[in-house]
């Protein structure tokens, strides 16, 4: 089994943290989905309907633009994908990475976190994004604090499995 990529997306740092957390525990290199422009606080203000994220998520076709295409997603068989669940789904940059890259017979585990909703449909929403044969799983809300160990048993079961 070759080593897996943690590649996320944070837009406040949580992710970062269960991220971060994550590679360690599983052995993973680690990749960051950066946008060309940061999100600032305002961005983030999901109760203000004219708010960047508001506006992105309103739009299912909307494509923030990466900072980088620097992922060497072909030295990967399998894939831990993390980002906060934004209205139910993933954010639409996670959209943009998938689009950006050949996931071709690749394997993509899904982490998250959220301040109150599941995964809801986001595998289903993020398959499109992918080549056919790419194989989505839905894995963990990282929440909270996680410990090292329970991280490590969960990454070995899941990298196991796939």
């Amino acid at each position: 089994m070759s080593k897996p990529l943690v590649a996320y997306f944070s837009a406040s740092g949580i992710t970062e943290h269960a991220a971060k957390e994550l590679a360690q525990a599983a052995d993973a290199d680690l990749y960051e989905i950066k946008p060309a422009v940061p999100y600032t606080k305002a961005d983030l203000n999901w109760m203000n309907k004219k708010s960047r994220s508001s506006v992105e998520m309103s739009d299912k076709s909307s494509r923030p633009v990466l900072a980088d295409h620097d992922a060497n997603i072909a030295a990967y068989d399998t894939i831990l994908l993390g980002f906060p669940i934004w209205w139910g789904i993933a954010p639409n940059i996670v959209n943009t990475f998938l689009e950006s890259y050949d996931f071709s017979g690749k394997k993509i585990v899904l982490f998250a976190t959220s301040g109150g909703s599941g995964f809801g449909k986001t595998a289903a929403e993020l398959k499109p994004s992918v080549a056919a044969d790419t194989i989505i799983i839905e894995g963990k809300l990282l929440n909270g604090r996680q410990t090292a160990a329970s991280l490590k048993v969960w990454a070995e079961t899941i990298l196991s499995e796939v």
